[in-house]
């Protein structure tokens, strides 16, 4: 069983319920942690029997460009889009923060996690 972890995974985006955070946008970092079986890959040494990382990227970038309102919104649709792509997946955190949020005061970011 092999763990992979992606740390710090930055994009620009327009999630937030209030109006001028779907205009104005803000920072969001997204963190993932994925549980699969990966023997197969450490005895091969071929991509094809491990998870791709830049498809997952890929995959969570096109998905953060998906304006929402809520950050809830956005983890359950990466956590969807990853497990229906590789099924291989046993487990799944999805971990995104907002940076400096609007929340009338002075806060680092906001985070929620979604876990599988």
């Amino acid at each position: 069983m092999g763990k992979i972890l992606f740390k710090g995974m930055e994009f620009f985006a327009y999630h937030g319920h209030f109006k001028e955070e779907q205009i104005i946008g803000t920072k969001f970092i997204v963190d993932l942690e994925l549980l699969f079986e990966s023997k197969n890959a450490e005895y091969s040494d071929h991509l094809n029997d491990t998870i791709n990382y830049q498809e997952i990227y890929q995959l969570v970038k096109i998905e953060m460009e998906i304006n929402a309102h809520l950050l809830e919104n956005v983890a359950r649709r990466i956590l969807n889009t990853l497990m229906k792509t590789f099924p291989q997946i046993i487990s799944l955190e999805v971990k995104i923060s907002k940076i400096n949020p609007p929340l009338g005061g002075k806060v680092e970011q906001v985070s929620f996690v979604l876990a599988y």
